[in-house]
């Protein structure tokens, strides 16, 4: 090993892994949030899918073992910790990098350190880069052939979904965790071992800290323990400036933004209320769709998104009932992207509520999804011989006065696409029947 990456090998592991024990000395300049971070596997909280007793995440690293992995969730779920956690469980050299500054240069220079350093111990170094959508296809590219040869264990934390962000390439060198929004009771934890910590944490302070406020915080940081550290230790270093020896419930409040009160984008309410916003226009009640509707708009929802939302709903709920619904979302969508906030609000709630009322179908997704069952059955036709592009024996509809003819356009004859009985296509269901003998008899695929 050169000098050079000698002294790389100092910069990109031992002082990284020490920096948060040396930085415990400046007390509170270090955010609470970071000098609580849990350096153990066993103090770690949430993520129980991934780390629970017996789950293959956590036998994995208590044998010695981390894959090259992604780390995929919402901010504060405890990505980072996680991969500290999984340097100090398995003894492995973590050297840290943030993709947002990184050069090229300065990556290979890890990539060679690490080999080398797998070369003179045997053992893998854990190549932690942060935020690593951020490398464009060069600096994804440079990691590859270490990976694939196993020089390095890479281990990427992401806020976006990696499935469109990273390189597929690099990405099938690597099994993707999903992290989830914590809990509002992991939350709760977490704050009430900072309260008692009296090292790390706010027990050097003599304040107590009402239950409820604690719960508060929990419920309104939208998972995020990084936020509900911030407004805990917060709210606790204005008590401790005024000379107060108890924080309220109302002192929280006071502190907590409001938007965060109101809807989180990157915790599970998110979810929750674009669930309740869809199936409230399934359910055909405009009250509570426009309800929701106006909880994503004030939380600052993105608004292409929720008109992305309405396209899909206007295709595969109200569909051929009403096929003017899809035209009015797709006008809609285009409509919001062009005026934008505050005006979008009227477009979108004038197509939710559109949505809401109309009368609905989802045989087009039905159908769809049954003729894609049969094709990954095996269910795979020949293309008729007078439907090929120079077969003969096709007759030409438009010939026939009827604008149809009695043809076959499957060698085998099978239904997919049972119509509904409302709206338009009750219309749609009367035409097939005079046409075809098989939508006669809602269960008979097998004839003409």
């Amino acid at each position: 090993m050169s000098q050079m990456q000698k002294d790389l090998f100092e910069n990109y592991a031992d002082n990284i892994i020490e920096e948060s024990k040396g930085s415990r000395e400046q007390g509170l300049e270090i955010p609470l949030a970071e000098r609580m971070r849990p350096a153990k596997l066993e103090d770690f909280v949430g993520q129980e899918h991934l780390l629970g007793k017996d789950k293959p995440l956590r036998r994995l690293l208590e044998a010695g073992q981390v894959p090259s992995c992604i780390l995929y969730g919402p901010p504060g779920s405890g990505k980072t910790t996680l991969v500290r956690a999984m340097a100090s469980v398995t003894g492995r050299k973590l050297f840290e990098i943030n993709a947002v500054t990184a050069k090229v240069a300065q990556l290979r220079d890890v990539v060679d350190t690490a080999r080398n350093l797998k070369r003179s111990t045997g053992k893998s170094a854990i190549v932690f880069i942060d935020e690593i959508y951020h490398f464009n296809k060069q600096q994804q590219n440079a990691l590859l052939p270490s990976v694939e040869r196993g020089d390095l264990i890479l281990v990427g934390t992401t806020t976006e979904n990696p499935y469109f962000e990273i390189n597929k390439t690099l990405l099938s060198r690597a099994i993707v965790f999903e992290l989830k929004p914590l809990a509002p009771g992991d939350i709760e934890h977490i704050l009430f071992r900072a309260l008692r910590d009296k090292e790390k944490g706010l027990g050097m302070f003599d304040v107590v800290v009402d239950e409820q406020a604690v719960t508060f915080i929990s419920r309104a940081a939208g998972g995020d323990a990084r936020q509900a550290l911030l407004r805990l230790e917060s709210v606790v270093l204005a008590s401790v400036a005024s000379g107060k020896k108890r924080v309220t419930l109302e002192d929280v409040v006071q502190l907590a933004p409001k938007s965060l009160q109101i809807y989180d984008k990157s915790s599970d309410k998110h979810y929750d209320i674009i669930s309740a916003f869809i199936k409230s226009m399934r359910g055909s009640d405009p009250d509570a769709a426009v309800y929701w509707l106006a909880r994503m708009v004030a939380g600052g929802e993105d608004i292409r998104f929720i008109a992305r939302r309405m396209l899909i709903f206007a295709a595969e709920d109200v569909g051929l009932a009403n096929p003017f619904a899809l035209v009015l979302a797709e006008a809609a969508a285009s409509a919001v992207d062009h005026v934008g906030l505050p005006e979008a609000r009227i477009i979108l709630s004038e197509c939710a509520i559109y949505l809401a009322c109309a009368e609905k179908s989802n045989s087009s997704y039905k159908a769809i999804d049954s003729a894609l069952n049969a094709i990954e059955k095996g269910e795979i036709q020949e293309v008729p011989l007078h439907l090929k592009s120079h077969g003969e024996g096709y007759v030409y509809p438009h010939d026939d006065p009827r604008h149809w003819v009695p043809q076959k356009y499957m060698t085998v004859p099978k239904r997919f696409y049972f119509p509904g009985n409302v709206g338009h296509e009750w219309n749609i269901s009367k035409r097939l029947q005079k046409l075809w003998k098989r939508y006669s008899n809602k269960n008979d695929n097998d004839r003409n």
